[in-house]
């Protein structure tokens, strides 16, 4: 029976029950962390052979005879960018690989654009005083970050199963001062959701109002499939050719979360008069980056394929992980129609809606209970969540004794809340 349907005596004796149990739990002084997507210790271990794969000086040399050990080579050396683009799904020539971040790179290319127009005849980002930037919601908390910290409005778009809500994109891009789109395309982060064909082709069909409007395409999780019976997206680059639109997207992917997130590779992807804004930027900030890692890497994986294969091990650590958390889910918080919650055939995180008004009051209780959880309101611009109930569960570094135990605690957490916001 569902607890909107208990009597208030039900309730009462239900929540005191819950109570003894919480109160026994948090004398045990737990201490576990899902706040993050971090990979686990035996994710980690798959790539151990990244680090002692080159052995010699002739070892250090890339295709094209670049000694990787010196300066020079700004936007990297040939075999990891093509290994590179075809994660993105371009041509090498529109990749350049930074260090080990996308997220840094994704931050450096707002940063060009907010004093260099990308656009010819367009002013620098910084000189447009309303400047917005379109977040779907919910979202991953580091892009709005970003925005938020380079001084743009962000406005929310509701995300459904099918991706962004394009109806109200393309109403929004109407007015000039609106610049961007933040985008996870594959397994939203926090959603899980992959965008429909119907909302890539709009997306690349775009009509702004700001000819320097650009997308920022993060493709965090393209070849991050749990299971064969993975998701496929339509190429954002393709379908912006066909819509006449090549400057509109921006792509970023990395290894973070494929070898080592601390000391992977990052890559980015655009047109030839993106690049040439961005590269302009990248020539007076850097050298060159860690041609070392970049050549460890490819000889690692031997190519996209490698890759593939490795990621095929990540998935077989991670999937009893996932399959954890949605039993628990599903036999501890759907018997009482308190929790909504998504089931990703892909991607890094289980997005959980718990009864409205009550996300903040279960992440509280389950930081009292020794479980520590991404922010309520984190997955929302300004960290706004303006229904108080959606929670991003990571279930990855955890091993699978200490998950389940947190995702007791998170359920139980959830019920008294529930059950405090029924009574009130």
């Amino acid at each position: 029976m569902q607890y909107k349907d208990y009597s208030r005596e039900q309730r009462d004796a239900e929540l005191s029950q819950l109570w003894d149990e919480f109160n026994a739990i948090k004398a045990q002084g737990l201490q576990l962390n899902m706040a993050r997507g971090v990979p686990s210790t035996d994710q980690l271990e798959l790539s151990l052979g990244v680090l002692d794969i080159l052995h010699s000086a002739a070892d250090c040399s890339a295709s094209d005879g670049t000694d990787c050990r010196n300066y020079g080579v700004l936007d990297g050396i040939p075999e990891c960018k093509r290994m590179m683009a075809s994660m993105l799904g371009c041509d090498p020539e529109m990749i350049m690989i930074g260090g080990n971040s996308s997220l840094n790179m994704m931050f450096d290319t707002i940063a060009c654009f907010m004093n260099s127009p990308v656009t010819p005849g367009t002013p620098a980002w910084a000189l447009v005083a309303d400047r917005k930037f379109l977040c779907p919601v919910p979202g991953y908390d580091r892009h709005f970050g970003i925005t938020e910290y380079f001084g743009f409005e962000m406005i929310p778009v509701p995300m459904d199963e099918n991706g962004p809500d394009m109806d109200k994109v393309e109403e929004l891009v109407k007015d000039p001062s609106v610049k961007g789109m933040w985008c996870v395309p594959k397994y939203s982060n926090p959603t899980g959701v992959s965008y429909s064909d119907e909302v890539v082709r709009r997306i690349a069909a775009l009509e702004p109002a700001a000819p320097d409007f650009r997308v920022m395409w993060d493709d965090a999780y393209c070849i991050h499939d749990l299971t064969d019976d993975h998701d496929e997206i339509l190429n954002i680059f393709e379908e912006c050719e066909k819509a006449g639109h090549p400057d509109l997207a921006i792509a970023f992917c990395s290894t973070s979360k494929i070898t080592f997130p601390g000391s992977g590779i990052a890559a980015m992807a655009s047109s030839d008069n993106n690049m040439k804004v961005i590269k302009n930027k990248y020539k007076y900030q850097t050298i060159g980056y860690d041609k070392l890692n970049m050549l460890r890497h490819v000889r690692f994986f031997g190519d996209f394929d490698g890759m593939k294969a490795h990621m095929k091990r990540h998935a077989e650590v991670l999937r009893p992980r996932f399959e954890i958390v949605l039993k628990k889910l599903s036999e501890q918080l759907e018997p009482y129609g308190i929790v909504w919650y998504n089931r990703p055939r892909g991607g890094y995180f289980v997005c959980v809606n718990v009864m409205d008004g009550t996300a903040k009051r279960v992440v509280a209780l389950c930081k009292e209970a020794g479980v520590i959880l991404t922010g309520a309101g984190a997955t929302y611009p300004y960290g706004n969540d303006p229904y108080d109930s959606n929670i991003r569960i990571a279930p990855s570094f955890p091993g699978l004794e200490e998950l389940s135990g947190a995702m007791d605690i998170f359920c139980l957490c959830a019920r008294i809340a529930a059950l405090e916001k029924l009574n009130a």
